[in-house]
């Protein structure tokens, strides 16, 4: 048995408020994974493009206010 395929083993045997608690924390730990990620590319320079491309799309009036 895999690794994966034990966790969603016990997984399966969890109380209805385990599981709530697995929820909670498991958001947390996938929003701070995508926020390192995130910082990661920046530092890396690879939103730059993106991120020119949008302010030269504002510059010409090209946005919309939110």
């Amino acid at each position: 048995m895999s690794k994966v395929e034990a966790i969603e083993r016990d997984i399966q045997e969890l109380t209805g408020d385990e599981l709530a608690v697995l929820r909670g924390w498991f958001a947390e730990f996938d929003a701070r994974a995508w926020d390192r990620q995130l910082e990661d590319d920046v530092r890396a320079g690879r939103l730059d493009e993106h991120a020119e491309r949008a302010l030269r799309a504002h510059a010409a009036g090209e946005s919309t206010r939110l």
